[in-house]
């Protein structure tokens, strides 16, 4: 299934932030907010409409980490996996979400493209761990029965995070 892109979006985009190399993080970051990830067609056109090279916006999107050239779900999970979420049993949650949800650390999103797991480093909310993050907003004290009940109230449309 070929996914269509609105290249009149990222006109719209470009235009508002500036046709200048010195604007091609925030005019990525206003494409990945899109889609979820940067799509090669889109990275490609970029490159053309900003008269930058393909490879010098790929050093860019591959060098920030935020940055993702992977298509990713609706619904980004995020689990911490730092010193203090992991000592609070942070990985139980992680295996309860990625068994609950198909997933795993290869295979991170789910065929349906509803939602991604990912583990990070640090969410910054030690004080309260184990954190999750479902499309950046913070969950904490999180257990694994919160985790379930948390993505079964997406499912059902209950919680739009």
């Amino acid at each position: 299934m070929e996914q269509k892109f609105d290249f009149g979006a990222v006109d719209a985009v470009i235009e508002m932030h500036g046709n200048e190399q010195k604007n091609l993080i925030t005019i990525l970051q206003s494409v990945q907010t899109e889609y979820h990830y940067l799509p090669r067609e889109i990275l490609e056109y970029i490159a053309k409409r900003m008269d930058i090279s393909l490879a010098k916006i790929y050093s860019v999107a591959t060098f920030y980490e935020n940055f993702s050239l992977d298509p990713k779900g609706r619904y980004i999970i995020k689990i911490c996996d730092g010193t203090a979420c992991h000592v609070r049993k942070s990985i139980p949650i992680l295996e309860r979400v990625r068994d609950m949800l198909g997933v795993s650390e290869q295979k991170p999103t789910t065929d349906d493209m509803m939602f991604t797991v990912e583990t990070v480093s640090c969410l910054g909310a030690c004080g309260l761990a184990p954190v999750m993050t479902l499309n950046d907003k913070v969950y904490p004290a999180m257990t694994p029965d919160k985790a379930t009940e948390l993505i079964e109230s997406v499912k059902k449309g209950d919680n739009e995070a």
